[in-house]
C-alpha cells in the first residue's frame, strides 16, 4: 500500500477513535440541554460541573453576573472524569455578563494543563464571543470548534439541534 494512503488512513482512524468528554455548567438547564445533545451526537462521556455556591433565583443571577464581571473563581465539586484521559474536552458554559461562567472558568483553571485538545460552546442572550475568547485565552489552546447559541431564539425553540450536530462533527474530525 502506498505510504501516503496508509498515513492518511491512520490519521482518519485515529480521529475516529478520539475519546471525547463534554463538560458543562448550567444554572438554568439551557446549557445542559445543549451539552447532552452534543454528547449524544458524539457518543461520549458527559460531566456537569457543580458549583458549591447557591446561584438560584434572582439573587443567584445577580451574584453570577457580578462574579463573572470580576473574574472571580468559585469552589466546584470534585469531578468524576479525569480530563487527561480524553483526547478532546468539549467545554460548555452559559454567558454571564459577557463572560464565561465562573464555575467553568474555575474548572478550566484547575485542569487546563491536562487538556490535549479542546472545543467550546456557549449559550447566551446577547453575544457569546467574549465567553469563547475567555476560554481560549485561559486554556492557551486554539479550539477545534466553537459554537455560540442564543438561548431564546435557538435553544428554547429547538433550532439549535442542527448546529449542535455540525459542531459535534467538527469535534469528531
Amino acid at each position: 500500500m502506498d505510504a501516503a494512503i496508509s498515513s492518511s488512513r491512520q490519521a482518519l482512524e485515529s480521529r475516529a477513535l478520539r475519546k471525547v468528554l463534554v463538560v458543562y455548567y448550567s444554572r438554568t438547564g439551557t446549557t445542559k440541554k445543549v451539552a447532552e445533545t452534543i454528547a449524544q451526537a458524539l457518543g461520549c462521556d458527559v460531566e456537569e460541573v457543580i458549583d458549591t455556591k447557591d446561584r438560584s433565583g434572582l439573587i443567584g443571577w445577580l451574584r453570577s453576573g457580578r462574579d463573572a464581571a470580576s473574574r472571580k473563581l468559585t469552589t466546584i465539586e470534585k469531578t468524576k472524569n479525569r480530563p487527561e484521559t480524553y483526547d478532546v474536552v468539549v467545554i460548555g458554559t452559559p454567558v454571564w455578563n459577557g463572560k464565561a461562567s465562573t464555575p467553568i472558568m474555575t474548572y478550566v483553571s484547575q485542569y487546563k494543563d491536562l487538556f490535549k485538545e479542546v472545543a467550546f460552546f456557549c449559550t447566551h442572550d446577547g453575544s457569546g464571543e467574549g465567553a469563547l475568547r475567555d476560554l481560549e485565552t485561559l486554556c492557551g489552546k486554539k479550539p477545534l470548534a466553537t459554537l455560540a447559541l442564543r438561548r431564546k431564539q435557538e435553544v428554547a425553540t429547538g433550532e439549535y439541534v442542527g448546529k449542535a450536530k455540525r459542531f459535534a462533527s467538527k469535534v469528531a474530525g
